[in-house]
């Protein structure tokens, strides 16, 4: 039986990890009482025991758990940002890094929920070389607003109601989740995102604009080569037909699955490239226990809401 210890189970990541896990037999959860979450030394304790460790933590934090390690065996899902482009870990994306190479791996970053999406959508596109690599790309997002952990949750569940119907933020142009998204597609210039929250709790929808002259080939071979590199995979799928009014935020709300869409005029001048996914589930809580499946040598499917 493999032996789980989720570093950070209060917070809202950890807490979706251990409903995902609740009542599986393959684990074992090493759990801390409410006065030891905070003890180093309590925390070094369960980290060493543990087969794989989960680290649902800020980004010091992480690191500093990442140091507590004092063996050469224990394994760590790390879904904090502290580690997304670190040399020595692997990319927990298994549709873009591979699902040996995260079978194999002793350190695997969990990707950002945003940043997902944005990789799902261009990755295999620049491999297929109908992106470029120098390509100059923008990516417009929304999210529920969980996924700004606690304080947020807090913010928009308060009595008062929502601050906002829609709020943009990242305006400095230093989102946490742009590194990954270049590193992780190889593209030579940063791309320009702007995500925004809105009032539901969880959900997401990512989007990649692009004109035709951006690309080669037309919105059918950007289609095709999307469901070509994503065929047969169980969690992400890349859809043919559609009904092309609306897209809600909440289409794979409290999902571990990932719906990829392509959309365009009928010259395919201008192209829409879409991802839809829950910010808890395939972006962040749902990933985690798809990467941990793999690392413990089962179905990448178990135990997710698919």
């Amino acid at each position: 039986m493999t032996r789980i210890f989720i570093d950070g189970a209060a917070g809202t990541t950890g807490i979706q990890i251990r409903e995902r896990l609740a009542g599986r037999t393959e684990f074992s959860l090493i759990s801390l009482e409410e006065a030891q979450r905070k003890d180093d030394a309590a925390r070094a304790a369960a980290i060493n025991e543990a087969d794989i460790v989960i680290l649902c933590l800020p980004d010091d934090a992480a690191r500093q758990s990442v140091a507590m390690i004092a063996n050469g065996t224990t394994r760590v899902i790390d879904a904090s940002t502290a580690h997304r482009t670190a040399t020595g870990w692997v990319y927990g994306l298994p549709q873009i890094s591979g699902r040996d190479a995260v079978a194999q791996a002793r350190f695997v970053s969990n990707p950002g929920c945003y940043s997902t999406g944005f990789i799902a959508l261009i990755a295999p596109l620049v491999q297929a070389g109908l992106v470029p690599a120098d390509a100059r790309l923008s990516c417009n997002a929304v999210s529920g607003y969980s996924g700004g952990g606690k304080s947020m949750i807090a913010e928009y569940e308060d009595p008062q109601g929502a601050p906002a119907a829609w709020r943009t933020y990242a305006l400095s142009l230093a989102h946490k989740h742009v590194p990954e998204m270049q590193a992780r597609c190889g593209l030579a210039h940063r791309p320009l995102f702007a995500p925004a929250v809105v009032p539901v709790y969880s959900g997401m929808i990512v989007e990649v604009p692009l004109f035709r002259d951006m690309v080669s080939g037309n919105a059918a071979a950007l289609r095709d080569a999307l469901a070509a590199h994503y065929a047969g995979s169980p969690i992400v799928s890349v859809a043919q037909s559609y009904e092309p009014a609306t897209l809600a935020v909440e289409l794979l709300k409290d999902r571990d699955d990932m719906r990829l869409f392509v959309f365009a005029d009928e010259a395919s001048d201008q192209i829409r490239l879409v991802a839809a996914l829950d910010n808890l589930g395939k972006g962040a809580s749902g990933a985690a226990v798809q990467n941990l499946n793999l690392m413990a040598g089962l179905p990448e499917t178990t135990g997710l809401r698919l």
